[in-house]
């Protein structure tokens, strides 16, 4: 059993991860119950990296030993068959781990857990039996090209997404584009072919009117480039050695099942736009969570100048203009989406506070029953939704799926602010039948930060917008309507 880090791949909560493993090596399972956080700024301090499991997890997994592949590959291709249906709830892991005989073996990989076929190690294959439904995730392929809003590469297009593109390039090519049309065409989703220059349209980086656009660009461009001369040789200096350091750890973090951004390039430049954000911004500075806010600006305005997956793309290849271009443009665009919901990031994060606590009331009022369910096992929304909140759900969905939601969320008024609050109650209450099936407070908590999102695609995206655009109609304009 192994945490995964990354956006496709939200991992194990450190608690339950951590006191487990030291309870089960004592051979005291004890079940775990919540200490609830005296403060926020406990809970805050106490969850500093929402997603990582501590530095010290290799010490947790030292004594565990090499499994064989051969029966790894059978047992992972049964979990995909099981879990691409999303109908089977995913056993609990701690539940398969606790059943297992002291001479099962188990290791902590970063690419496949392996086991083994010697007699021995048979009970190995019995636990895993008995979780199947359990999505190893390392195993499952990433999809072909994230920038895609399909799951799976490129299908030749329809005559309706024809149409679509069509009239995209009709808007963007007028001399004053309507801000508002486009918006509105936009909502379902923008073709891949338009997307860059939609979305910098839509973030207000770029004027409506079109000859205006080189020139701003240039200019904006240039206007980075100088910060960067400006204060990047800051990053050494003593007041800001913080900063740099808790920025420099986090960028490896940073999807790292996606070989793209761990290229040095890339993370150099991820470096760059995060440092120069956080001391342009004193108010908040640099907190965890942003690095990942700027993974589907860089994604899209690369997509631009490459025509094959993207995934796997070699940014050495393109030229330093280019490189340029889209660094200076990834900042901007993150820049605007960030000024929007800052109060996420300030001090104390008030932001977040306000929306975890307005997303707990939503439910209240949506599905009592899963909102009694939480209670009565002592889960607080803090636990699960402070990531929600913090991360725009990109540690949830993989990153094809949100770059789809930002296509929304850019059309959307106040869409990163006040009509994510709606697709997250509407993301949870979509888990209402596994969340209602899990009765302690354990399961609940590893259900909702493993959620299996892995195969979502366009389609699940849409379904999932349609469902929160129903409750923002019903709740945004009468907030009374959700509470107590």
């Amino acid at each position: 059993i192994q945490p995964v880090y990354g956006a496709q791949h939200p991992p194990l909560d450190p608690r339950l991860t951590k006191n487990f493993i030291k309870e089960h090596s004592k051979g005291n399972a004890l079940p775990l119950k919540n200490k609830k956080a005296s403060s926020f700024h406990e809970f805050a301090r106490n969850t500093s990296d929402a997603w990582d499991i501590g530095d010290d997890e290799d010490e947790d997994f030292s004594s565990f030993q090499t499994l064989n592949s051969k029966v790894a590959k059978a047992t992972a291709a049964q979990v995909l068959e099981n879990h691409s249906k999303l109908r089977v709830k995913p056993e609990r892991a701690q539940s398969a781990l606790s059943e297992m005989p002291a001479n099962c073996k188990v290791i902590k990989s970063s690419s496949e857990a392996q086991l083994s076929r010697s007699p021995e190690d048979a009970c190995m294959r019995n636990a895993l039996h008995k979780q199947q439904s359990l999505p190893l995730r390392p195993i499952i392929p990433l999809v072909a090209r994230i920038s895609d809003q399909n799951a799976s590469g490129a299908p030749p297009m329809t005559v309706r997404e024809k149409t679509r593109l069509e009239k995209f390039r009709q808007l963007l090519s007028s001399h004053n584009t309507d801000l508002d049309e486009l918006r509105k065409c936009s909502w379902p989703g923008v073709p891949r072919e338009v997307r860059p220059v939609t979305w910098r349209l839509l973030s207000g980086y770029l004027p409506a009117n079109k000859e205006r656009r080189k020139l701003t660009l240039q200019r904006k461009r240039e206007e980075y480039f100088g910060f960067i001369e400006q204060y990047y040789d800051s990053r050494n200096e003593e007041h800001h050695q913080d900063t740099y350091r808790q920025i420099h750890i986090d960028i490896p973090r940073t999807n790292p099942l996606i070989p793209l951004f761990q290229q040095p390039l890339v993370q150099e430049i991820f470096e760059r736009i995060l440092f120069i954000w956080a001391i342009r911004h004193p108010a908040s500075g640099y907190v965890q969570g942003i690095n990942d806010l700027v993974t589907p600006f860089f994604v899209v305005f690369l997509s631009e100048h490459v025509e094959e997956d993207v995934e796997n793309f070699d940014v050495r290849t393109l030229s330093q203009d280019v490189l340029r271009s889209i660094e200076a443009d990834s900042f901007w665009c993150m820049s605007k989406l960030l000024d929007g919901i800052q109060d996420n990031y300030t001090f104390a994060q008030p932001g977040i506070q306000k929306k975890v606590k307005a997303l707990e009331e939503l439910v209240s009022r949506i599905d009592e029953q899963v909102h009694n369910h939480f209670r009565k096992y002592e889960v607080e929304y803090l636990q699960f939704a402070f990531r929600w909140m913090n991360n725009l759900l990109m540690r949830e969905l993989p990153l094809r799926c949100t770059i789809r939601l930002w296509d929304t969320y850019q059309s959307e008024p106040e869409g990163f602010s006040h009509f994510h609050l709606y697709v997250c109650a509407a993301f949870l209450i979509k888990w209402r039948k596994e969340i209602l099936d899990e009765e302690d407070f354990q399961g609940l908590l590893m259900l909702l930060q493993n959620l299996p999102t892995i195969h979502w695609g366009n389609e699940e995206i849409g379904l999932l917008l349609a469902e929160a655009y129903r409750l923002k109609y019903m709740f945004a304009d009468a907030p009374n309507h959700y509470r107590r």
